[in-house]
């Protein structure tokens, strides 16, 4: 497997994986390649990442910018990130979350937020943060991970991209 930053021609193979990953989805309203193809166009995909096997695209992982109300500087949500069916629970998940945390902190980061299972997203140092709202999301599935000691307070905001649906 290599993990490479996506190109344009990975664009359709990047909606595809994320169509057929969501498609069963129980909690997704089969929108999330409308919301890359959002952030694309805005120019808010901090960072995008293919994982590929033999030459085929067969995961993906978006990171782009999100606000604070308290006005803290650097922080990225991650999502939507997807694996096709057939190569689920084989570390591709995973490793792509691995990549692009790294790159984060390399550009300067001050830390990742995420909307997703504690059960998964924990093992990589995700956790509910009482102080840190996401308006409309369940408080356990919203998750944060500063990479220093200064953690934001208040109310998030991810890209408007993330409201696309079509």
């Amino acid at each position: 497997m290599r993990i490479r930053s996506e190109t344009s021609s990975d664009i359709d193979a990047i909606s595809e994986v994320t169509i057929a990953a969501f498609r069963d989805h129980p909690i997704s309203d089969n929108t999330e390649q409308f919301i890359i193809i959002a952030l694309r166009a805005a120019n808010a995909l901090t960072i995008s990442l293919v994982a590929e096997i033999e030459g085929g695209v067969v995961g993906h992982i978006a990171f782009s910018p999100v606000t604070f109300s308290d006005g803290s500087p650097n922080w990225y949500g991650l999502g939507p990130i997807s694996v096709l069916p057939a190569y689920q629970k084989q570390g591709i998940g995973k490793a792509l979350v691995h990549e692009g945390l790294s790159m984060l902190k390399a550009l300067g980061g001050e830390g990742c937020v995420l909307v997703g299972d504690p059960g998964y997203y924990e093992r990589f140092g995700f956790r509910n943060i009482p102080k840190l709202i996401h308006e409309g999301i369940p408080q356990e599935v919203f998750l944060a991970l500063p990479f220093g000691k200064k953690i934001p307070q208040g109310t998030v905001l991810f890209h408007e991209g993330f409201s696309a649906t079509g």
